[in-house]
């Protein structure tokens, strides 16, 4: 299976998120960890003896996302920034299909490679959508879920697809114009984000299948502690959508819209590590 338009794009990405790699701002290990899906890439930083801590990134993205945030987290956690299979980082290829317990087993193997019996989990987008359907399957693994803009609660929205369209034959300017108007990346204001944005979607080839909605049932079953962070302007799920139905299923969620945001949120490291650290205080 690729993921990629052509091979030698796919090693200009890897090339690009190795050198990225690079800066990650604390000491880290470079695990690879075997898994019924393939090898499954994950940088480890922060105490041995601390807590686990699981950063679940989302579509078209990789671990490289958490960098703002991993030097604040690995003071208190044991952090686990994996790369997701099937997206574009350093981990298999491996797409299973959304529906099933494919991912909730891998997820399996990973935990079960550094001996994790319960770990909190950070999530975004399709990482959120992961960390619930995991959460929803094996409850008694996941001590707590931080959640931003979480896929596969509220509808899914199908006219970013148009603008992503409508400004494909406009080059450069147009991807920078698609990326501003889908994920709400300002490539004047974050140009770092925006190029690397650029440079994965030049070659990436994103999942053309929709997220599985969770059943209010499913959702009912969330009994651990949640802070759900939402973008009010997300152009992918119904914001409001997403935390009306999370505030009236997950008995001890905390639900946040951001009035001014759009899909990707930045800038929460802080409020995430508090609510993270709310038990162990």
């Amino acid at each position: 299976m690729s993921i990629f338009k052509t091979e030698a794009g796919g090693r200009e990405i890897r090339s690009r998120y190795e050198k990225t790699l690079e800066s990650w701002p604390v000491p880290a290990e470079r695990v690879r960890v075997p898994t019924r899906e393939g090898e499954t890439f994950v940088l480890v930083c922060g105490p041995e003896d601390a807590p686990p801590l699981v950063l679940l990134h989302g579509s078209g993205s990789n671990a490289a996302m958490w960098l703002g945030d991993v030097t604040a987290w690995s003071e208190h956690f044991r952090v686990h920034a994996v790369d997701m299979i099937g997206e574009p980082g350093l981990s298999a290829p491996s797409r299973p299909p959304l529906a099933s317990e494919a991912y909730a087993g891998w997820l399996d193997d990973v935990l079960g490679h550094f001996g994790i019996q319960r770990t909190a989990i950070v999530g975004a987008s399709l990482g959120g959508w992961l960390a619930l359907d995991y959460a929803t399957r094996r409850p008694d693994r996941v001590e707590r879920l931080a959640l931003l803009c979480p896929g596969g609660v509220g509808r899914q929205k199908i006219g970013f697809l148009f603008k992503a369209l409508l400004y494909k034959p406009f080059g450069r300017w147009g991807m920078h114009r698609s990326i501003k108007a889908i994920a709400g990346v300002d490539p004047r204001s974050e140009p770092g984000v925006a190029e690397y944005l650029t440079l994965t979607f030049t070659h990436f080839l994103p999942r053309k299948d929709r997220l599985p909605v969770l059943s209010d049932e499913a959702l009912r079953r969330l009994d651990m502690p949640m802070l759900v962070l939402i973008g009010a302007r997300d152009a992918m799920f119904d914001s409001r959508d997403t935390a009306n139905r999370i505030g009236n299923t997950a008995p001890h969620a905390t639900v946040t819209l951001l009035p001014e945001v759009a899909h990707s949120i930045l800038g929460q490291t802080a409020p995430i590590l508090d609510f993270l650290r709310e038990k162990n205080d």
